[in-house]
């Protein structure tokens, strides 16, 4: 079944014949519905600090950054924002010339006020010699849109949301990236005043991150007064996964095993090769003008200072444990501490002896800790926080998405749909141990929880496989917390015309 040309595929992207053999079982067997115990919730899970916590946590993360710890703010900017403009493409196709939906409408009516407009004026002028009013006024509305998105003018429509132009200021128009520069300074720069900012980007987009970074660095580092050290990573070969066909056998083209991205759970090996004690994690396109920044800085102080107290806990007991000169008093207090503070329940320990309960307890306190912001469910789409089952018949908190929720059980249904809060993908990590070692973290995936996608090639129909997500099955043997943090600090851009929203103005 595997060719001499097959084998010279997965050597160059560094892919086993053993992960082909298992990826195809994946096909054939499925993946398992997690095992839900309770949707989370401020009474099961969900922590809301109180006002005299809150200033205990902030001045922990200030205290921390005070040392000598590396801080790293991680963003996943790779994705092409050809989404974003689904609707405007479809406009393009459509058999009328003037707006008629109501998207369409409200785009042309608000196209002034678009922090990417100038350069859109600049590219009707170049390509037809006409502005966009003009245009628009004569009823060639398409003229415009195929400005914006195609690779003649503005080629909005091919690149990613991180180098759109999302927001106007009085010097220029700020693109996601430099919105996260500005935020990372904010949050995340170490007592050095240096701030260590990583993207992951596609190959074929790389360079134009590089330029946009070297055009606006020292404007910048000069107007938040800080140093940046920027970094850009691209999704590894190896995580790549094998599309299969209906009959879960290979899919080949003209006679070549097809592969796709993994997704971004693939991004985890990226995650893993940073150099760093603590990692913020948030997406490319939730930014905001700086005048709407505060509470985002408050609550990402905040989720940091949870996790910094937590880990200095864990340490604490861990090295307690490695003593052996312990009392059973202190094998409970840890024993409540896992259970109250991480929310990892075991109903079989009360079973244990002291001694095997310290063995349960090492393992479960020495892994990578997370901390994440969880908004109040106002029916965005994503995923949402949970208490599920664990193969090892623990209970921890989990964020899952939709496809890992066996929908067809009602019970399970309602869970999901009544749930109070969710995912506005908002973390902060702790990746070393009480010992200063770094975590491997590809070692914390639960591999059971990637999912199948139908998708087509050339008119055929064929399966693809992701990854554990990032934030879900990638992260699922993490310790996790939730902590409530405002709408106000969730602001994502899905479509274009998000950006009419009062928050990106």
């Amino acid at each position: 079944m595997i060719t001499t040309d097959d084998k010279e595929l997965l050597a160059k992207k560094g892919i086993t014949e053993a992960q082909i053999a298992e990826q195809l079982d994946c096909f054939r067997k499925g993946f398992p519905y997690l095992k839900l115990y309770a949707a989370a919730s401020v009474e099961k899970g969900i922590l809301v600090p109180d006002a005299e916590e809150q200033e205990n946590y902030l001045s922990a993360w200030n205290l921390y950054k005070d040392g000598d710890s590396r801080i790293v703010k991680f963003v996943p900017a790779s994705g092409a924002a050809s989404r974003m403009f689904k609707n405007l493409f479809e406009f393009l196709d459509a058999g009328y010339d003037v707006p008629t939906t109501s998207f369409e409408q409200n785009f042309f009516q608000h196209i002034e006020n678009f922090a990417f407009y100038d350069d859109l004026n600049e590219a009707c002028l170049n390509i037809t010699g006409k502005d966009v009013r003009s245009l628009m006024e004569e009823g060639n509305y398409k003229s415009v849109v195929a400005a914006l998105l195609n690779v003649e003018g503005l080629n909005y429509g091919s690149l990613p949301k991180g180098l759109l132009k999302f927001h106007k200021y009085p010097e220029g128009a700020r693109t996601p990236l430099e919105e996260h520069l500005a935020e990372g300074a904010l949050y995340a720069a170490g007592k050095s005043g240096k701030v260590n900012v990583h993207f992951t980007v596609s190959a074929e987009h790389r360079e134009l991150f590089k330029m946009l970074v070297s055009e606006n660095l020292k404007h910048m580092e000069k107007r938040y007064g800080v140093k940046f050290d920027i970094s850009f990573s691209e999704q590894k070969p190896s995580t790549d996964t094998l599309a299969a066909d209906m009959e879960n056998q290979p899919f080949r083209v003209d006679g070549k095993l097809l592969f796709r991205p993994g997704g971004h759970g693939a991004l985890i090996e990226n995650l893993n090769d940073l150099d760093a004690d603590i990692i913020f994690i948030k997406n490319i396109d939730n930014v905001v003008p700086d005048r709407l920044k505060m509470d985002t800085v408050t609550y990402k102080n905040l989720i940091a200072g949870v996790l910094v107290t937590l880990q200095k806990q864990i340490y604490t007991y861990l090295e307690l444990l490695d003593t052996g000169k312990y009392s059973h008093e202190q094998v409970m207090e840890i024993l409540q501490f896992l259970q109250k503070k991480l929310f990892c329940k075991n109903p079989e320990v009360k079973n244990l002896e002291d001694s095997e309960l310290v063995i349960y307890l090492k393992q479960k306190l020495n892994r990578p800790l997370r901390v994440c912001g969880m908004v109040k469910n106002v029916g965005e789409p994503g995923g949402g926080p949970f208490l599920a089952y664990n193969s090892d018949g623990t209970i921890s908190l989990q964020i899952l998405e939709s496809s890992q929720i066996d929908m067809n059980d009602p019970e399970k249904k309602a869970m999901f749909e009544q749930g109070t809060h969710f995912n506005p993908v908002d973390l902060v990590c702790g990746v070393r141990n009480y010992k200063g070692e770094k975590f491997d973290l590809t070692r914390y995936v639960d591999k059971a929880t990637g999912f199948i996608s139908y998708k087509s090639k050339n008119g055929k129909e064929l399966k693809a496989l992701e990854l554990p997500g990032l934030w879900n099955g990638a992260m699922s043997d993490w310790n996790t917390v939730f902590v409530e943090v405002p709408l106000s600090t969730f602001n994502p851009v899905k479509t274009v015309n998000d950006l009419l929203r009062e928050q990106h103005q």
